[in-house]
């Protein structure tokens, strides 16, 4: 079987690529077609493997504007040609899943979520947008861009979804049932480490953009007085920090060993993002530290309440100050945080996917 792997861009690393690289060890050989890369961006591994971006790749100011490209990158993910392939594998989250295939060969999708800033962030993103002019391009840009979504998932074979979040967003914009996998935790790295004496701190560990909704917990903190520690970095981090009080401090981009010592020493990891699915909440988990999380989204599928963590709801600093002031870290043993992170063990995930894609292989095939 000749396989490519397809991903919507390489240029930050997150959960999604995450997702990429235990997808490509279970096919080391297979090529990585993407958008862009920069690999300075990404750990030094990447180097190693077999990446190709599109033309996007050679346009200017490609670090920091690169997202005002959008209504290029249909084109350039169509522009990949992938005939000489048996199977196709993207991963997606916008991208990807438009590539073209040929009738011979099998398109399987592991879609992350529908295109959050054509559906569900779309009219929180047109608020925030300054000048009538640009209000009036984003406009009309994301009817042709949500169009542009629904027909080219059309062209997917085979659909994967993260969370049961995710399958209902498919059914609802694409009327496409799915099949569920769940992303990866690397459990053999985030672990226990009972040495480390737990300390006062809460942990917030995310890219600050602003659908996170990262204000809700600095707010709450910020009357609390308790300290909360915010490891990551991105766009919306200068409007939080202008926010935060004294007891509320960022940390900025740290490396996954040093995030881990974070975990493992915190009282519990905030949550207040209606996530997709969440692949740091089962982090923290493996690491024997409960959860605060917002009570929707993919939360619900990855922490059990009063037993890996607790939710707090509505998604107001009202909700998450009365939650923690109930919150008693005695309660929850290091045993069973541990033990739950590892249904979502990445060997799993490699397993389930390999198993799928072998499956629906074979039947195409047949056809």
């Amino acid at each position: 079987m000749k396989i490519a792997i397809i991903h919507d861009y390489l240029n930050q690393y997150g959960g999604a690529e995450r997702v990429l690289e235990a997808t490509h060890e279970i096919w080391p050989s297979a090529p990585v077609y993407t958008i862009l890369c920069e690999l300075k961006n990404l750990p030094g591994h990447f180097k190693k493997w077999n990446i190709t971006p599109t033309f996007i790749q050679r346009l200017p100011f490609l670090s920091t504007q690169y997202e005002k490209y959008f209504l290029l990158f249909p084109t350039a993910v169509e522009q990949i040609e992938l005939q000489d392939f048996d199977i196709v594998v993207s991963i997606s989250s916008a991208w990807a899943k438009g590539v073209i295939t040929s009738p011979e060969v099998i398109h399987i999708s592991y879609l992350l979520n529908p295109m959050r800033f054509a559906w569900d962030e779309y009219y929180s993103r047109t608020r925030r947008t300054k000048g009538a002019i640009f209000k009036l391009g984003i406009r009309f840009s994301m009817n042709y861009i949500r169009l542009w979504d629904v027909m080219s998932t059309q062209r997917v074979d085979e659909l994967i979804t993260i969370s049961n979040t995710v399958r209902k967003r498919a059914l609802k914009y694409y009327h496409r049932d799915s099949t569920i996998i769940y992303p990866p935790c690397d459990t053999a790295f985030f672990v226990p480490n009972p040495n480390l004496k737990i300390q006062d701190y809460f942990l917030i560990v995310t890219r600050l953009k602003h659908y996170k909704h990262i204000e809700i917990a600095i707010k709450a903190f910020n009357k609390l007085g308790i300290p909360l520690f915010i490891i990551g970095g991105g766009e919306a981090r200068w409007g939080l920090e202008k926010i935060a009080r004294p007891n509320v401090q960022f940390l900025g981009v740290l490396s996954d060993t040093e995030i881990r010592s974070w975990y493992q020493r915190a009282q519990a990891l905030v949550f207040p993002t209606k996530e997709d699915f969440g692949i740091v909440p089962l982090e923290a988990q493996a690491c024997g530290t409960p959860v605060i999380a917002f009570k929707g989204g993919g939360a619900l599928e990855t922490v059990i309440e009063g037993k890996t963590g607790t939710f707090f709801y509505p998604q107001i600093p009202e909700a998450l100050i009365e939650t923690i002031k109930k919150f008693d870290r005695s309660k929850f043993k290091r045993g069973d945080l541990r033990t739950h992170s590892l249904k979502f063990d990445k060997e799993i995930f490699k397993q389930k996917l390999k198993n799928f894609v072998i499956q629906k292989y074979a039947t195409h095939k047949e056809l």
